[in-house]
C-alpha cells in the first residue's frame, strides 16, 4: 500500500439528484464516483402521515489537488448552500488501495506484456 494523495467527496442528496453530482464533479474534473442509496433519519410529518425520506450518496476519491475545485462545483451546482438541497464534505485518505490511474494502467500493461516475451 502506499501514501494517498486522495481525498473522499461525500455527497448526500435526495433521491433522484446523484447523476447531477457525478455529471458535476465529472466536468470540474473527477474521472468517476459510486452511488449509494439510503434513507434519511429526520421524520417529517407532511398532513399528519410520517415520511422516511429517500437519499443518494456519492462517493467520489479525487486526486488532493483536485478536490477543492471538485467540492465547490458541486457546492455552486448543486445549490448545497440552501435549505434542503443536501450537503457535501471531504475527508482526507490515508492510504487507497486499487485506484489505476490510465498512465499508471499503461505502464502496467506494458510490464506485462514485455515479461511475456
Amino acid at each position: 500500500m502506499e501514501t494517498s494523495s486522495y481525498k473522499l467527496i461525500v455527497t448526500i442528496v435526495s433521491k433522484g439528484k446523484a447523476n447531477k453530482v457525478v455529471d458535476v464533479a465529472h466536468d470540474a474534473g473527477a474521472s468517476g464516483a459510486t452511488i449509494l442509496f439510503g434513507h434519511g433519519a429526520a421524520v417529517q410529518l407532511l398532513l399528519g402521515i410520517t415520511v422516511d425520506p429517500e437519499k443518494e450518496l456519492v462517493f467520489t476519491i479525487i486526486e488532493d489537488f483536485k478536490a477543492q475545485t471538485v467540492l465547490d462545483a458541486i457546492s455552486n451546482k448543486m445549490e448545497l448552500e440552501s435549505p434542503h438541497k443536501g450537503l457535501a464534505f471531504m475527508l482526507s485518505l490515508d492510504q487507497v488501495v486499487g485506484i489505476n490511474t490510465m498512465g499508471r494502467y499503461e505502464a502496467s500493461s506494458e510490464e506485462a506484456g514485455s515479461a511475456d516475451r
